[in-house]
């Protein structure tokens, strides 16, 4: 909900008037430690309420979470529009290296997401992931550095790559330059 709203240029409310429920994670992009709320009609509230305590959910004493979950939504729009930023660059980035491994649809970035189209049949997107995770001495040799970038196989042809608050613009360049190596060493 959030990342949309930022994304739109939207009061969060705008988007939520269309929804019969609306629950949203502090934890997430807004960077709380933990919590969560839920609104919606009060019947649906109440059994919420009545599940969680049933399944033995509450806290006490969960004041200073809430205030974490509240700094996180009082800077919500600049946190995320920054790591729609960052997301926006790797795509550019990794778009511009014209590997002919991976595509990326420069149209669909709106937010924190970004999809890249595996090419071919290897490697695939499992065998992608695995090699930007891992470290090599050559990569150590070639590049003087020691990058792990964690990106999720999605599907058969796509991996997912997600940007949060603890991701800075100068992880994006990194993460960018390991898959130009990545594209390097697949092609060779």
């Amino acid at each position: 909900l959030m990342n949309a709203a930022v994304a739109q240029g939207v009061e969060p409310a705008q988007i939520a008037q269309h929804c019969d429920s609306v629950s949203l994670c502090f934890s997430k992009g807004l960077g709380a430690p933990c919590g969560a709320v839920l609104a919606g009609c009060r019947e649906l509230v109440s059994e919420a309420w009545r599940v969680r305590k049933l399944l033995g959910g509450g806290m006490r004493q969960a004041g200073v979470l809430a205030a974490a979950a509240r700094l996180g939504l009082q800077r919500a729009e600049a946190t995320l529009r920054r790591d729609h930023d960052n997301a926006w660059r790797f795509a550019e980035g990794i778009h511009a290296l014209d590997c002919p491994l991976w595509s990326i649809n420069l149209a669909a970035v709106e937010t924190n997401i970004v999809m890249v189209n595996v090419q071919g049949a290897w490697p695939s997107p499992t065998e992608l992931c695995d090699r930007l995770r891992a470290v090599s001495e050559e990569e150590v040799a070639e590049t003087g550095r020691a990058v792990s970038v964690l990106l999720l196989p999605w599907s058969a042809r796509t991996v997912r790559a997600v940007w949060h608050r603890d991701i800075s613009a100068r992880d994006t360049e990194l993460a960018r330059r390991k898959m130009e190596f990545v594209a390097r060493k697949c092609q060779e």
